[in-house]
Protein backbone atom coordinates (compact mmCIF):
# COMPACT_ATOMS: atom_id res chain seq x y z
CA UNK A 1 0.00 0.00 0.00
CA UNK A 2 2.99 2.62 0.93
CA UNK A 3 4.76 1.78 -2.46
CA UNK A 4 1.48 2.64 -4.74
CA UNK A 5 0.88 5.43 -2.62
CA UNK A 6 4.64 6.68 -3.24
CA UNK A 7 4.29 6.10 -7.05
CA UNK A 8 1.81 7.92 -7.20
CA UNK A 9 3.25 10.91 -5.33
CA UNK A 10 5.87 10.54 -7.61
CA UNK A 11 3.20 10.13 -11.23
CA UNK A 12 1.85 13.37 -9.64
CA UNK A 13 4.82 15.67 -8.88
CA UNK A 14 6.57 14.51 -12.39
CA UNK A 15 3.64 15.12 -14.37
CA UNK A 16 3.28 18.99 -12.07
CA UNK A 17 6.41 19.73 -13.17
CA UNK A 18 6.71 19.12 -16.55
CA UNK A 19 2.63 20.79 -17.50
CA UNK A 20 1.88 22.15 -14.45
CA UNK A 21 -1.16 20.06 -14.91
CA UNK A 22 -2.75 17.19 -12.52
CA UNK A 23 -5.02 15.06 -13.94
CA UNK A 24 -6.46 17.78 -16.09
CA UNK A 25 -6.50 20.31 -13.44
CA UNK A 26 -4.50 23.31 -12.78
CA UNK A 27 -3.10 23.92 -9.61
CA UNK A 28 -2.00 27.66 -10.31
CA UNK A 29 -3.55 28.94 -6.85
CA UNK A 30 -1.68 26.96 -5.19
CA UNK A 31 0.06 29.92 -3.02
CA UNK A 32 -3.15 31.50 -2.36
CA UNK A 33 -4.60 28.81 -0.59
CA UNK A 34 -2.19 28.99 1.24
CA UNK A 35 -1.96 32.13 2.21
CA UNK A 36 -5.81 32.23 2.96
CA UNK A 37 -5.23 29.51 5.33
CA UNK A 38 -2.00 31.00 6.94
CA UNK A 39 -3.99 34.32 6.99
CA UNK A 40 -7.06 32.68 8.87
CA UNK A 41 -4.99 30.89 11.32
CA UNK A 42 -2.58 33.86 12.28
CA UNK A 43 -5.91 36.08 12.32
CA UNK A 44 -7.92 33.87 14.89
CA UNK A 45 -4.39 33.11 17.55
CA UNK A 46 -3.84 37.04 17.03
CA UNK A 47 -7.35 37.21 18.55
CA UNK A 48 -6.60 34.24 20.93
CA UNK A 49 -3.28 36.65 22.05
CA UNK A 50 -5.58 39.61 22.66
CA UNK A 51 -7.98 37.65 24.96
CA UNK A 52 -5.65 36.18 27.01
CA UNK A 53 -3.71 39.90 27.75
CA UNK A 54 -7.20 41.51 27.90
CA UNK A 55 -8.71 38.49 30.75
CA UNK A 56 -5.00 38.80 32.59
CA UNK A 57 -5.78 42.39 32.66
CA UNK A 58 -9.35 42.43 34.18
CA UNK A 59 -8.59 39.77 36.18
CA UNK A 60 -10.62 37.27 34.81
CA UNK A 61 -8.30 34.40 33.88
CA UNK A 62 -9.67 30.96 33.77
CA UNK A 63 -7.09 29.45 31.55
CA UNK A 64 -4.10 29.98 33.61
CA UNK A 65 -3.10 29.94 37.76
CA UNK A 66 -1.31 33.53 38.16
CA UNK A 67 -1.04 36.59 35.70
CA UNK A 68 2.85 36.29 35.12
CA UNK A 69 1.73 32.70 33.73
CA UNK A 70 -1.03 34.73 31.50
CA UNK A 71 1.52 37.07 30.25
CA UNK A 72 3.74 34.74 29.59
CA UNK A 73 1.38 32.59 27.45
CA UNK A 74 0.34 36.29 25.65
CA UNK A 75 3.62 36.29 24.33
CA UNK A 76 4.38 32.96 22.97
CA UNK A 77 0.47 32.96 21.48
CA UNK A 78 0.99 36.43 20.10
CA UNK A 79 4.66 36.05 18.76
CA UNK A 80 3.54 32.53 17.22
CA UNK A 81 0.08 34.43 15.65
CA UNK A 82 3.21 37.47 14.15
CA UNK A 83 5.08 34.27 12.61
CA UNK A 84 2.22 32.61 11.20
CA UNK A 85 1.08 36.00 9.84
CA UNK A 86 4.75 36.52 8.33
CA UNK A 87 4.42 33.30 6.12
CA UNK A 88 2.17 34.29 3.12
CA UNK A 89 3.62 37.71 3.56
CA UNK A 90 7.41 36.42 3.07
CA UNK A 91 7.24 33.17 1.36
CA UNK A 92 4.41 33.07 -0.50
CA UNK A 93 3.40 36.08 -1.61
CA UNK A 94 0.11 35.90 -3.67
CA UNK A 95 -3.02 37.86 -3.00
CA UNK A 96 -4.45 36.94 -5.91
CA UNK A 97 -7.69 33.73 -6.44
CA UNK A 98 -8.43 32.79 -9.99
CA UNK A 99 -11.59 30.84 -9.90
CA UNK A 100 -12.83 31.32 -13.34
CA UNK A 101 -13.34 28.49 -14.47
CA UNK A 102 -14.81 25.11 -13.91
CA UNK A 103 -11.18 23.36 -13.42
CA UNK A 104 -9.74 26.08 -11.18
CA UNK A 105 -13.22 25.40 -9.13
CA UNK A 106 -12.16 22.02 -8.51
CA UNK A 107 -8.73 22.40 -8.03
CA UNK A 108 -9.18 25.13 -5.26
CA UNK A 109 -12.12 23.07 -3.60
CA UNK A 110 -9.28 20.12 -3.75
CA UNK A 111 -6.57 22.33 -2.20
CA UNK A 112 -8.93 24.41 0.02
CA UNK A 113 -9.78 20.37 1.94
CA UNK A 114 -6.43 19.31 1.47
CA UNK A 115 -4.97 22.32 3.27
CA UNK A 116 -7.54 22.10 6.07
CA UNK A 117 -7.20 18.05 5.95
CA UNK A 118 -3.13 18.15 6.41
CA UNK A 119 -2.84 20.85 9.17
CA UNK A 120 -6.11 19.36 11.04
CA UNK A 121 -3.95 16.37 11.85
CA UNK A 122 -0.83 18.24 12.34
CA UNK A 123 -2.20 20.51 14.61
CA UNK A 124 -4.39 17.61 16.24
CA UNK A 125 -1.55 15.62 16.81
CA UNK A 126 1.03 18.22 17.01
CA UNK A 127 -0.25 20.10 19.99
CA UNK A 128 -0.37 18.40 23.69
CA UNK A 129 -2.98 18.21 25.72
CA UNK A 130 -1.62 19.32 29.25
CA UNK A 131 -2.53 23.00 29.35
CA UNK A 132 -5.48 24.61 28.78
CA UNK A 133 -4.28 27.44 26.17
CA UNK A 134 -2.71 24.30 24.24
CA UNK A 135 -6.44 23.25 24.21
CA UNK A 136 -7.98 26.49 23.42
CA UNK A 137 -5.46 26.53 20.02
CA UNK A 138 -6.39 23.08 19.31
CA UNK A 139 -9.75 24.47 19.12
CA UNK A 140 -8.75 27.20 16.58
CA UNK A 141 -7.06 25.60 14.69
CA UNK A 142 -9.65 22.75 14.12
CA UNK A 143 -12.36 25.47 13.76
CA UNK A 144 -9.88 26.89 10.71
CA UNK A 145 -10.25 23.69 9.31
CA UNK A 146 -13.32 22.70 9.55
CA UNK A 147 -14.40 25.93 7.62
CA UNK A 148 -11.85 25.04 5.17
CA UNK A 149 -13.84 21.80 4.81
CA UNK A 150 -17.75 23.13 5.02
CA UNK A 151 -17.95 26.81 4.61
CA UNK A 152 -15.09 28.06 1.68
CA UNK A 153 -15.80 25.47 -0.66
CA UNK A 154 -19.25 26.89 -0.91
CA UNK A 155 -18.05 30.27 -1.17
CA UNK A 156 -15.65 29.50 -4.07
CA UNK A 157 -18.20 27.84 -5.70
CA UNK A 158 -20.82 30.91 -5.09
CA UNK A 159 -17.72 33.44 -6.24
CA UNK A 160 -17.42 31.36 -9.88
CA UNK A 161 -21.29 31.58 -10.48
CA UNK A 162 -21.53 35.11 -9.47
CA UNK A 163 -17.88 36.45 -10.81
CA UNK A 164 -18.88 36.66 -14.68
CA UNK A 165 -22.28 39.03 -13.45
CA UNK A 166 -20.32 41.13 -10.87
CA UNK A 167 -17.28 41.73 -11.72
CA UNK A 168 -16.42 43.26 -8.57
CA UNK A 169 -16.24 39.67 -6.77
CA UNK A 170 -13.69 38.39 -9.11
CA UNK A 171 -11.55 41.96 -8.32
CA UNK A 172 -12.02 41.03 -4.63
CA UNK A 173 -12.49 37.37 -4.11
CA UNK A 174 -9.25 36.64 -2.35
CA UNK A 175 -10.41 39.09 -0.12
CA UNK A 176 -13.88 37.78 0.24
CA UNK A 177 -12.98 34.51 0.90
CA UNK A 178 -10.49 35.48 3.86
CA UNK A 179 -13.50 37.66 5.53
CA UNK A 180 -15.73 34.67 5.13
CA UNK A 181 -13.30 32.22 5.83
CA UNK A 182 -12.22 33.82 9.58
CA UNK A 183 -16.26 34.91 10.11
CA UNK A 184 -16.92 30.76 9.62
CA UNK A 185 -14.13 29.86 11.65
CA UNK A 186 -15.52 32.19 14.57
CA UNK A 187 -19.04 29.87 14.44
CA UNK A 188 -16.39 26.30 14.93
CA UNK A 189 -14.94 27.74 18.12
Amino acid sequence: MIILIQKLLVYVIMNYQSTKKVFGFSFKNILSIASLYFYTLGTLILGFSSYLLFSTINGTNQLTNWSGQSLFWTLIVFFAAIFILFLPVEFFNSIKLSNSSFNDLIANVIMVISFSLFFLLVFQTGLGNDNLILIELKAITRSVSFSGFIIVPFVLFILQNFSNRFQMLKKFSFSIVLLIWIISSQFFL
